[in-house]
């Protein structure tokens, strides 16, 4: 008999007991770990194949299967077990059950069956396909093979995992729940149906540095890193902004990328300290196309991930269908608060209004950022429907276009759909005189202490100076997306969040 491997006190009592079948098993010559098992159809395969077997029906055909033993129950000469295959773009994992009786397979292997496996662990089973007495579509084995041992065991998947066992363990969530599994898929049909409807526009993806030596693109603190090989500081990117630019100075005409970027600020349900954004540019574009082509884009992921545009919300119905509509800031705060509020109006009204309405800000701020904090209190989170808020102060976008018949206003947009903020475009600011001003501006208050000011890129205006066409261009939140689509916070869309340590 073989000796169980000595007692580890970190491991609970099942955790010991796999540890030893994995041991007795090597010792006896076994592989807990085979490179290769027999497989020849997958379970949706049989299903596809067999599934219209009438109960106690029995065929001649013999399979061989393979998946992770999710339901076991052993009795004296048959035992059971049901097996979940891994899920795929057509499905969330295809369960189907298996049978071991001791005149097909024998007392050595059904003793070995009956000892070896547990809940958790992958197999591999070959027999005949039939339908069981109770009409359940199975496998009655002849052989198998165990393919991988699991050391841990499974979570009860008839008990409901707590969320934040679900986030960390994401493994086990996906084992567990098909919910969690048919947000992988989801995400992977909108992400692709992204790529899709960008293609047919003619777009061409690329990608940039997530390194940089300069952060800019957007108002957010970077992470700041080192690069040994230079010796140099260098920050992750906070947006893929300012390289696909200088592409479009290159001559590209229409681009995009979706990439991972880094922004070390905080986290709610609704941020993530690195997220997914698309940013896509267009010559000769403004902010009214590139507002078109984000319609599309989100209306064709609703359309791949969902089948249909109707989202139902606790707040009430979405319909992201049609055209939507355009809401200019000044003139939807004026009625929101009752008052005419303009470009001209004193930061000393603006703080009386955020008083009145127990609207929080620093005193220190100008008439423009709190008009932006006003509107984003009172207003945005009425907007149920797509709506793309126009108008803006400078203050809201540092590479904005000045309006064209508004000097106090730029061309630029947030669009705004159940009350959060999903996307954002302009007509980007091509005059490298004006965009120095501005980077001036801002590298002057990071030098004064705002943590989220951009810092003056040389290399990017004189890639501007080089002259770009007029453009338009837009970034929208994948994670945001995935959030109005699925209903869920931004940990439950991202595979694998970023999580504060336990202990």
């Amino acid at each position: 008999m073989t000796e169980p491997t000595p007692a580890n006190p970190s491991l609970s009592e099942q955790e010991q007991v796999r540890h030893d079948k994995r041991a007795r098993l090597l010792a006896d010559g076994t592989a807990p770990y085979p490179i290769t098992v027999p497989r020849t159809h997958s379970a949706a395969q049989v299903h596809a194949g067999w599934g219209q077997l009438t109960a106690g029906e029995e065929t001649a055909e013999v399979v061989s299967v393979s998946g992770r033993v999710v339901f076991i129950r052993n009795t004296g000469k048959l035992c059971f077990a049901t097996i979940q295959d891994g899920f795929t773009q057509a499905d969330s994992g295809v369960r189907l059950q298996v049978m071991l009786s001791l005149a097909e397979v024998g007392q050595a292997r059904l003793d070995a069956w009956k000892a070896d496996v547990d809940l958790g662990d992958f197999v591999s089973v070959t027999g005949r396909v039939i339908s069981s007495k109770r009409g359940e579509l199975s496998v009655l084995a002849t052989g198998w093979v165990l393919a991988s041992k699991a050391l841990r065991p499974l979570p009860t998947l008839h008990k409901e995992l707590g969320e934040e066992t679900r986030v960390r363990q994401r493994y086990a969530d996906l084992v567990a729940r098909p919910e969690a599994r048919d947000m992988v898929r989801t995400r992977a049909a909108v992400t692709r149906s992204i790529r899709e409807t960008l293609h047919a526009d003619g777009y061409l993806e690329i990608e940039t540095p997530v390194l940089q030596l300069v952060h800019g693109g957007a108002a957010a603190r970077p992470f700041n890193t080192h690069l040994n090989a230079f010796d140099i500081d260098m920050t992750m990117r906070i947006a893929l902004e300012l390289f696909l630019k200088r592409a479009m100075v290159g001559g590209a005409d229409r681009v995009y990328e979706i990439g991972r970027i880094f922004r070390n600020e905080g986290i709610d349900s609704s941020h993530s300290a690195e997220f997914t954004m698309l940013e896509a540019y267009q010559a000769w574009g403004d902010q009214f196309s590139i507002a078109d082509l984000t319609r599309r884009v989100i209306q064709n992921a609703a359309d791949a991930a969902l089948g249909t545009r109707l989202l139902q919300t606790p707040a009430g119905e979405i319909d992201l269908d049609g055209e939507w509509e355009w809401k200019p800031v000044y003139p939807t705060l004026s009625a929101a608060v009752g008052e005419e509020i303009t470009p001209a109006t004193d930061a000393s009204v603006l703080r009386g209004i955020a008083d009145a309405r127990g609207v929080e800000y620093d005193p220190v701020w100008p008439a423009q950022k709190l008009v932006m904090e006003l509107f984003g209190e009172i207003v945005e989170p009425g907007l149920l429907q797509p709506t793309f808020v126009c108008d803006y102060p400078p203050i809201a976008q540092p590479l904005a276009r000045q309006h064209r018949s508004d000097p106090d206003l730029i061309e630029a947009w947030d669009l705004i759909v159940g009350g959060v903020e999903r996307a954002t475009g302009f007509s980007e600011l091509i005059d490298p005189v004006v965009q120095r001003e501005r980077l001036v501006a801002q590298s002057l208050k990071a030098a004064a202490g705002d943590p989220e000011a951009m810092q003056l890129d040389e290399d990017f205006l004189a890639a501007l100076e080089f002259g770009a066409p007029p453009m338009g261009g837009m970034g929208l939140g994948l994670d945001r997306v995935m959030m109005l689509l699925t209903g869920h916070g931004i940990r439950e869309t991202i595979l694998f969040p970023l999580l504060k340590p336990q202990g």
